[in-house]
């Protein structure tokens, strides 16, 4: 051990300082996770501050809003993966199939390009587009004798809008590592199959796909330990007084606990809540991905 590790020692120097990165900003900063379970006062400090248990975490169990946060972030985290997560999977076959350069190259770029908008440009965009007054899309509906409809306050269009809006920006941009992984899938499989007589539905079904499983898998599970995170910036930037009551999620009532109500213990307890369910469906899914697939993380 001792040996490989001075054979070696130019690569071990090369982690030191993603090891520090990791140790003081990601690491360190868990040593405040232990003001949930506390009755923080900034005159007592963290470490003086009363031990209160799990209080908080009763407190929110038993609130109103504890179902709706739960609802409301399963529920656009789950529309979330069943929608944006095959899209990107359907655009890199497609864009594969392409023959022409010059066209792959313009899809490429127009599915690419919504990505590097600002989160804010794009709310912007929602709003403008979708104003029951000037929006383009009500002017549309107008046309074909329908009453406009206020999509950003009725609680009923928020998920939708939220998921496709998000399919919009970064379809593209997620297809970039299939396509990648396409190109590994050696070209002679496809001429065998097609001297076998394989249309190439079939050899997308029985080549492409296999070839890139391990890929769609591992992503599978990363999607996955992060479904309880929707994105805090977008639903706050979306987020109204009419849409709450489909809008409001764990990362935004964190933020009016603990930021606007000062209830520092209790924002940190909820998310401190959020952090461990998405943990124990990163394990969860990454153990039932490794026994059904031979696929996992580790």
């Amino acid at each position: 051990m001792v040996r490989r590790l001075a054979h070696n020692y130019q690569l071990y120097l090369l982690l030191i300082p993603v090891l520090i990165y990791f140790a003081v900003f990601h690491y360190w900063p868990m040593y405040g996770v232990q003001i949930a379970f506390k009755r923080f006062t900034p005159m007592k400090g963290i470490i003086g501050s009363e031990w209160v248990g799990f209080d908080h975490f009763e407190r929110f169990f038993n609130s109103y809003y504890f179902m709706r946060l739960l609802i409301n972030t399963v529920g656009i985290s789950l529309y979330e993966l069943a929608v944006s997560f095959p899209v990107p999977i359907l655009l890199a076959l497609m864009i594969h199939e392409v023959s022409s350069k010059k066209f792959k190259r313009t899809v490429q770029t127009v599915t690419y390009a919504p990505h590097f908008l600002s989160v804010v440009v794009m709310v912007g965009m929602l709003m403008t587009f979708l104003s029951p007054t000037t929006g383009i899309v009500n002017h549309l509906i107008g046309w074909f004798g329908l009453e406009s409809i206020s999509f950003m306050t009725e609680p009923g269009w928020f998920k939708t809008l939220f998921v496709g809006s998000h399919v919009w920006q970064n379809a593209g941009w997620s297809s970039i590592i299939y396509i990648a992984a396409l190109t590994n899938i050696d070209p002679q499989m496809h001429e065998a199959a097609a001297i076998d007589g394989a249309s190439r539905l079939q050899r997308i079904w029985h080549i492409n796909l296999p070839g890139i499983m391990p890929t769609i898998v591992i992503l599978f599970i990363l999607n996955i330990g992060s479904i309880m995170n929707v994105g805090f910036e977008k639903i706050f930037l979306m987020q109204n007084d009419l849409n709450m009551s489909a809008s409001d999620v764990f990362a935004t009532y964190v933020y009016r606990s603990g930021i606007l109500g000062a209830q520092y213990s209790f924002a940190a307890a909820v998310g401190l809540f959020n952090s461990i369910v998405n943990l124990a469906l990163l394990v969860a899914v990454n153990l039932a991905a490794r026994r059904v697939s031979g696929n996992s993380l580790w």
